[in-house]
């Protein structure tokens, strides 16, 4: 093969506890295992893939991510992506035979392989001639319809994920907004899809100004009245100290009293 799908989330989940050294050596025996397509062979590896200085790292990849043989190391998942490249090469050998053959006069098929390399979508499967395209509509997406009317699943999800809301006032806003976009930003693939993030983006409701007021008074006021006011008690304390005025006291502020009106 000279040509192997490389994972690389897959390949550094299984790789971080290789030194730099090991990790090479990792690379380049893959890269040989999959160029011959057969079991590698202990006695000179490190001298074929250019490490013979490091034959102790090359022997320690190979016990750890190859299977030891009779026939020497094999690794299992690099024997399963060869399959699938042969069984593909297998298929387009014998597609071009049957079209060479078609014609008159016959011409004899290409000796060579045909370019088996499998084309690689967004999730590394290959793409073949008999996979089933997805509905067109489905692809094109919709419209929110103008008569479209809240679910009782919309409901539930809403109530559960935001028990805050009130999923009839929310749906509201969600439909007048979708329904007045103009052209292809008005069109979804997956409406209730949109609805849930619609739903989860919703910022939280202010509370009213009576409602502030309330809970500065239940964080600022204690809850249970553990006792007389203080400032009470030492008003009625004063008022027990205090004596009335004596008769030489009552009669001067009499005198004042008359100087005053003179």
């Amino acid at each position: 093969m000279h040509y192997y799908q490389f994972h690389i989330g897959d390949y550094a989940s299984h790789t971080r506890h290789l030194s730099l050294i090991e990790d090479l050596a990792y690379r380049r025996l893959l890269d040989f295992y999959y160029l011959h397509e057969q079991p590698i062979k202990q006695k000179e590896i490190g001298r074929q893939i250019g490490m013979r200085e490091h034959e102790q790292d090359v022997l320690t990849v190979l016990n750890e991510f190859f299977v030891s043989t009779e026939n020497g190391y094999i690794n299992p998942r690099a024997d399963a992506e060869i399959a699938k490249y042969r069984e593909f090469s297998e298929a387009g050998r014998r597609g071009a035979a049957k079209r060479w053959a078609g014609h008159s006069p016959p011409i004899s098929p290409p000796t060579g392989l045909p370019n088996a390399t499998p084309i690689a979508t967004n999730n590394h499967k290959p793409i073949t001639n008999n996979q089933e395209p997805k509905n067109r509509e489905q692809q094109r997406g919709s419209r929110l319809p103008a008569d479209f009317a809240l679910t009782g699943n919309w409901i539930s999800f809403c109530e559960q994920e935001r028990p805050d809301l009130t999923a009839q006032k929310v749906f509201e806003q969600f439909k007048d907004y979708w329904t007045a976009q103009p052209g292809q930003k008005g069109v979804k693939l997956d409406w209730e899809a949109t609805w849930r993030n619609w739903v989860r983006r919703q910022s939280q409701p202010r509370p009213s100004f009576a409602q502030q007021t309330a809970d500065v008074a239940r964080l600022t006021v204690p809850a249970v009245n553990k006792g007389p006011d203080p400032v009470l008690l030492k008003i009625a304390a004063d008022r027990q100290k205090a004596a009335a005025p004596s008769l030489e006291v009552l009669e001067r502020m009499a005198q004042i009293k008359r100087s005053a009106t003179k």
